[in-house]
């Protein structure tokens, strides 16, 4: 069987599989299942056109990351055939632990175990049935590998993983903001002291790359009404749960059945935790809140049509904290109107606070390489006075609350 097949992909044209080992990850069920996880969440609420996948994420970050590779080999960097795998299997499978619809199971339904953290469960399980081939690929991941400029090509401030979803999710929400030129910033890449730096050439590119990250976390993954409206899918899955516990019977698919009924946290998330969360997709609670908008349950009916109608609740931004009295007079006139508990209440009147923060000069920096030999931490590197606004954080506040008719 032919495994070294080419894939067309929207952004960059023709992606190459590089080896028979990665082909059969992709084809594995559990790379499969990235077919059916937003890659973006809620967004398509806002953005008709953000339907692509997480799977679509992985295959870009892969091909960026073969970019990578050639590019740092053609300037000198030794990478052996077994570390160029590695790189390849860390950044393909970095987002195999992401739930339905992405960020939200997260909050909900599992309790305090991050994505990151099921994505090694997988790569560890993988590990076991590859017979170890992933063992080098674990250990970039976990940043464990001494070579360390391998370890920032998976995650640091200008990684593979930013380069490919700034450009994609850019392009499928028609958001030119954060159009990014990966190719070139991957072009200008160099290793120096085994830490990963941008060639001066590249210094605008960097700029770019920072300023197109602010401006698609405010306009596009910070936006108000996607933000509501995953904190109702948030406030769906915990209501279920909840419900679930008292007893009551939800109708639900297995898979989602499973974490409504069990209390999974990091210490249990065993075997057949892991067996059960890779049949776990967006269509199982697509699906679920399409059976529970006819529920008796007030909170849960009501936060399900809200959802599926895209009638979502109002949301304010503000710069500063919101005050308690405007927050208890609406959950008071939600309960006098429709005689609910405050608890009730609070699935729809609530507060919260979002943050932006598009470069972190505290942590691991992007470092300009100058041709004197210096290394320069970008923000100092840079003539343009925005980037060090850019490394400061901005929060803002929000409230949620029902418009006039529930």
């Amino acid at each position: 069987m032919n495994k070294l097949k080419i894939l067309n992909d929207p952004i960059y044209g023709f992606i190459t599989i590089p080896n028979s080992l990665i082909f059969d990850l992709i084809e594995h069920k559990y790379f499969q299942r990235l077919r059916r996880i937003t890659q973006m969440g809620m967004s398509y609420l806002v953005y008709p056109g953000a339907h692509h996948t997480r799977f679509h994420h992985a295959i870009g970050c892969m091909h960026l990351m073969q970019k990578a590779v050639n590019v740092l080999r053609f300037k000198g960097v030794e990478i052996s055939e077994d570390e160029e795998t590695a790189l390849y299997i860390a950044i393909l499978l970095h987002d195999i632990g992401h739930g339905p619809f992405s960020h939200a199971m997260e909050h909900s339904i599992v309790n305090g175990v991050s994505h990151e953290q099921i994505s090694l469960l997988f790569m560890e399980h993988l590990n076991d049935e590859f017979n170890g081939s992933l063992t080098l690929a674990i250990s970039v991941f976990k940043k464990e590998y001494p070579r360390n400029f391998m370890c920032q090509l998976i995650s640091s401030q200008l990684d593979m993983d930013r380069a490919d979803y700034l450009k994609r999710d850019s392009f499928y929400t028609g958001v030119a903001e954060g159009n990014i030129n990966s190719e070139r910033l991957i072009t200008m890449l160099s290793v120096v002291d085994d830490e990963l730096v941008v060639e001066n050439k590249g210094i605008y590119s960097v700029e770019k790359f920072l300023v197109a990250r602010r401006l698609m976390y405010w306009q596009v993954y910070l936006h108000k009404t996607g933000l509501v409206a995953e904190q109702l899918l948030i406030r769906v899955l915990k209501r279920a749960k909840e419900l679930a516990h008292k007893g009551v019977h939800l109708k639900a698919s297995r898979a989602l059945s499973y974490f409504l009924n069990q209390e999974i946290s990091e210490t249990n998330f065993n075997v057949v935790t892991l067996e059960t969360f890779s049949k776990l997709d967006d269509y199982d609670i697509v699906s679920a809140m399409k059976e529970w908008q006819y529920h008796d349950d007030f909170v849960l009916k009501n936060l399900c049509e809200m959802i599926l109608n895209r009638d979502l609740l109002t949301i304010k931004l503000k710069k500063k904290k919101i005050k308690k009295e405007l927050l208890h007079s609406h959950i008071s006139a939600l309960t006098t109107k429709y005689n609910i508990s405050e608890d009730e209440a609070e699935y729809f009147v609530f507060t919260g606070e979002i943050s932006n923060q598009a470069y972190q000069q505290k942590g691991q920096h992007i470092n300009i390489l100058h041709k004197s030999g210096k290394i320069e931490d970008i923000v100092k590197a840079s003539d343009q006075l925005n980037l060090k606004a850019l490394s400061k954080p901005v929060t803002k506040y929000f409230i949620c609350y029902p418009k006039v008719k529930l």
